[in-house]
């Protein structure tokens, strides 16, 4: 007979855990947002300044080359990536890589919309990678994420990456982007929205481009008509603008001072290195308390591969597993559901693409003590979950 836990006493000071949006940085309030920009037009001289300021930051933080194009666009990442996908692919061959849901969506933009007949699609279950060895990255052009977000695996460097390609690599980076050394030098397009891992808010991505992404988009013409909010050239040439605070369509300036915010955070406490080794212990307390318990395990299958940011964790009682996928399913959603009534954890589901399981954000903007807190309560949901399928 098992005995059942008592409740812990201790819960998280901060329950956030989700993986988008994602907490807000620690100490963040409304009012130490500016507001002068709000209520004026971003095309005026305080509004580009602002966007023109989140740009400069973005570049000192994420330590992006002085050479490289940063713009803000609309749609979050997905606008980012899809306009990279409709404005540079086409002229070589090119390989899609997928591990996760938003890896298959990229595939299914390429192979079903934009109708690419040179495409090459590489696929790894969740929790695994695809062999990276057998990437052409050198005559071919590579679309992936860095880190899936819903499977919990990242790739572990670029150096699988040919340093002389004459193809370009496009890299969503959306939840590897300030918790993640990003390898520019390997990178051509990299994407990512602030609303992952400085917990900023919702609907803007921000795109930036390499010396020869900016070759490709001033040297090729897409076969297909492109959406006026894809289009990044005029008369040949890139419209500078954008990466300059002049933004395609209407930013919402309030967003992008909370960005603003969580960048001058981010300075303040160290910079890109020390956000990368906030999240490195933060996911190491929870990898560290389901190396002890039996029942949970990362969704990841080699550890040199598990992400710092979107930990993905899978059921593995034997009990439960035995009773079948639906059991699992049951168990893991109502984990999910009752730490959420209890206010100890939100949104920490699976993806709902994704295995039937957990997912806890351990990104910079996470206390490690507020995940110390939250794993006794895991034990204890799990062990009140599985009670009920008896």
């Amino acid at each position: 007979m098992v005995t059942m836990m008592n409740m812990p006493l201790e819960r998280p000071a901060v329950p956030f855990f989700s993986s988008g949006p994602c907490a807000k940085r620690p100490g963040w309030n409304l009012i130490n947002l500016k507001t002068e920009s709000l209520g004026r037009s971003h095309r005026s001289k305080i509004g580009k300044s602002r966007l023109a300021l989140a740009i400069d930051l973005t570049r000192e933080v994420l330590q992006v080359p002085a050479d490289y194009r940063i713009g803000i666009v609309p749609g979050s990442d997905t606008g980012a990536v899809e306009m990279a996908l409709w404005t540079m692919l086409g002229p070589k061959p090119v390989e899609m890589l997928a591990w996760e849901s938003f890896g298959e969506g990229w595939v299914t933009d390429v192979v079903k919309q934009l109708k690419l007949n040179d495409v090459i699609v590489k696929k790894a279950a969740y929790g695994e990678l695809p062999d990276l060895t057998a990437v052409n990255t050198k005559n071919h052009d590579v679309v992936f994420a860095w880190n899936g977000t819903t499977s919990g695996v990242r790739v572990p460097n670029a150096d699988w990456i040919a340093a002389d390609r004459e193809g370009l690599t496009i890299c969503d980076a959306t939840s590897a982007a300030f918790a993640q050394k990003l390898d520019f030098s390997k990178l051509d397009v990299v994407t990512f929205s602030w609303q992952k891992a400085l917990g900023g808010e919702g609907a803007h991505g921000v795109l930036i481009l390499s010396p020869r992404a900016v070759e490709r988009l001033e040297n090729y013409i897409p076969a297909w008509p492109l959406p006026k909010i894809f289009r990044m050239t005029k008369g040949g040439k890139l419209i500078e603008g954008i990466f300059k605070g002049e933004t395609i369509n209407t930013p919402s300036m309030l967003t992008v001072e909370d960005y603003i915010d969580a960048l001058e955070w981010a300075k303040s406490i160290g910079g890109l290195e020390a956000l990368i080794a906030k999240s490195e212990r933060n996911a190491a307390v929870i990898n560290e308390w389901v190396a002890k318990t039996p029942w949970i395990a990362n969704l990841a299958k080699d550890p040199k591969t598990a992400s710092n940011t979107s930990v993905c964790l899978s059921i593995q009682d034997a009990e439960v597993v035995a009773k079948g996928e639906e059991a699992v399913a049951q168990v893991a959603k109502g984990i999910a559901s009752l730490l959420d009534k209890e206010g100890v954890a939100y949104d920490i589901g699976a993806y709902r693409d994704a295995p039937s399981g957990l997912r806890i954000w351990c990104g910079a903007t996470v206390e490690a003590s507020d995940l110390d807190a939250l794993t006794p309560w895991l034990d204890w949901a799990f062990q009140q979950e599985k009670a009920k399928l008896a």
